[in-house]
């Protein structure tokens, strides 16, 4: 009896003390026993909904998840290319996108773009810790990929891809550079695109989209050496200060 009292006083010890170490305290018995300090990670998640008279658009994004992707939009290329931007980045994503399709695609891939910007604005916040710039350069088959990122407030886009045909799948490779620039603009970000090799345009577009990925994963890393810094010599990353 005595027994089982005393092991059921260490078990309200042990969850105090698991309580005060995961609001950020340090608990401390002597120099025998010690209890580190631990902080919990803020989950960088957002949810947009965006809706014009031209489209509507949810999108619901962890940025440090594992890859997983429910992404529904009418056309099909376009669908993969953001699959595959999730599964490569590691960003869970849920999406839904519908347009007005009758007067041709322009809207809805340029505001899939849009959405996608803003969703992870949202979700980096102040932007403390992370890395900022990324980079990456994608070899896929007889085509080369090379993306970089700076997420540093300032909005602007260098697109250097030419594609063959007009239409890759259904998806019209004439707007690529649209959705690339709303989500530049939408972020507040850096964003250049090359492609200096390739023959194929759905691999020379799909290398583009995994480069994404793995630069915009770069780029959202964190430090844990900054992880309370924003990394700007300003002290902050703001859109309306260019």
């Amino acid at each position: 009896m005595a027994s089982s009292i005393r092991w059921a006083k260490i078990e309200d010890i042990i969850r105090v003390i698991r309580t005060i170490s995961e609001i950020g305290g340090t608990v401390s018995f002597g120099p025998f026993i010690r209890w580190p300090k631990t902080k919990i990670s803020k989950m960088r998640k957002s949810i947009i909904h965006r809706t014009t008279t031209e489209t509507d658009i949810t999108i619901e994004l962890n940025i440090d998840g594992t890859g997983k992707y429910r992404i529904q939009t009418p056309i099909g290329f376009l669908t993969h290319m953001l699959e595959s931007f999730a599964k490569h980045g590691l960003f869970d994503i849920t999406m839904s996108a519908a347009g007005d399709l009758h007067v041709d695609q322009h809207h809805l891939v340029e505001d899939c773009g849009i959405a996608l910007g803003q969703a992870f604005k949202q979700a980096l916040g102040d932007k403390k810790g992370i890395n900022r710039a990324g980079y990456f350069v994608y070899p896929m088959d007889e085509a080369l990929a090379v993306v970089a990122v700076d997420i540093g407030g300032r909005p602007y886009l260098q697109f250097e891809a030419e594609f063959k045909r007009r239409f890759c799948g259904e998806l019209d490779t004439d707007l690529l550079e649209d959705f690339f620039q709303g989500f530049a603009t939408h972020l507040g970000a850096n964003v250049v695109v090359r492609m200096p090799y390739g023959r194929s345009d759905h691999h020379k577009i799909e290398a583009i989209f995994k480069a994404f990925a793995k630069a915009m994963k770069m780029a959202c890393s964190t430090d844990p050496r900054a992880i309370e810094n924003i990394p700007s010599t300003k002290g902050s990353i703001d859109d309306s200060d260019h």
